[in-house]
């Protein structure tokens, strides 16, 4: 056994993917299998569950799976501590972020990070909060950036920047308004655009309307999208409104490629929180990360 073959195994399992894999680690997808196999033959193990669908951990590969991580962080860690005795700081970071923060916070933050320790390197996967939350918890990434608050008492939440969740609407489309300000009923005569299951602006979204008694059954829904940009591409040509980010939106209002409301009486502030595992043994160069992350948005960093 050794860390090639660990850092194979480990990467599988992360994007449940051979080719996923090769890609992250700039190998063949021959090579990752080579990898795995062997490995399986040292272990006499089968790791991965394999089919045409998907790939999957046997009992065998998740109890292989917790110890591995452990040894790659421990490596990690001897490389980082020769690294800064010799006045050289590198190694990888890996984020699990969802699209507002991954779009409008994190680009910011990796740039001030980068400038000081130009020899550190990301990996940034782009998930929902909610899966963000999972892939914290099992290990396969550190750190996450997202839009919502978990409740789970194994996540350490830290609150990074205020935002505004704010109903945007086609230039040519009016609703009648009280100072950009409309009821909530108004709602119901506009066809809307909805983020998917598992974001944050839904979640959030959902929560705040039914607080307020408002039947979200009642909405026309015209589409559940993915991605926020194609949500404002799809409001900018008129198909509909949608509750967006504020900070995601402010370009598309400054240069008059669509409108905004807000709703009466409704507090629709929010923010964004960085997140990571109650149980994760930081690397020194993780350790620095999150001082530095810190630092840059003016948090006092609380011992667990």
């Amino acid at each position: 056994m050794d860390v090639k073959q660990l850092e194979a195994f480990v990467t599988v399992a992360k994007y449940k993917s051979f080719s996923k894999a090769a890609r992250e680690l700039f190998l063949t997808q021959p090579t990752v299998s080579s990898h795995i196999q062997n490995l399986e033959k040292e272990l006499d193990a089968i790791l991965f569950n394999r089919n045409n669908k998907c790939i999957t951990l046997t009992k065998s590969g998740e109890i292989l799976l917790e110890n591995a991580i452990s040894i790659l962080n421990n490596c990690k860690k001897a490389i980082y501590d020769i690294k800064e005795h010799s006045g050289k700081i590198e190694g990888l970071i890996d984020i699990a972020s969802s699209s507002i923060p991954e779009t409008y916070i994190l680009p910011n933050f990796i740039k001030s990070f980068h400038n000081q320790y130009p020899n550190v390197k990301f990996s940034i996967s782009h998930y929902d909060s909610q899966y963000a939350i999972s892939e914290i918890l099992n290990g396969r990434i550190s750190f996450g950036f997202v839009g919502y608050k978990t409740s789970n008492p194994k996540i350490k939440s830290i609150d990074l920047i205020s935002d505004e969740l704010i109903l945007i609407a086609p230039i040519d489309l009016n609703i009648d308004n009280d100072n950009g300000y409309i009821d909530i009923n108004e709602l119901n005569k506009l066809n809307f655009i909805m983020r998917k299951e598992g974001s944050g602006t839904r979640n959030l979204t959902i929560n705040i309307l039914k607080e307020h008694k408002f039947n979200i059954n009642n909405l026309d829904m015209l589409a559940y999208v993915e991605s926020n940009e194609t949500i404002k591409e799809m409001v900018k040509i008129g198909l509909g409104v949608s509750f967006v980010s504020y900070n995601s939106a402010k370009d598309y209002i400054k240069s008059n490629k669509i409108k905004f409301y807000r709703i009466k009486s409704i507090d629709f502030t929010r923010k964004f929180y960085f997140i990571y595992s109650k149980k994760k043994a930081f690397s020194p160069l993780e350790n620095k990360f999150l001082n530095s992350l810190c630092e840059y948005f003016d948090i006092k960093r609380e011992i667990d």
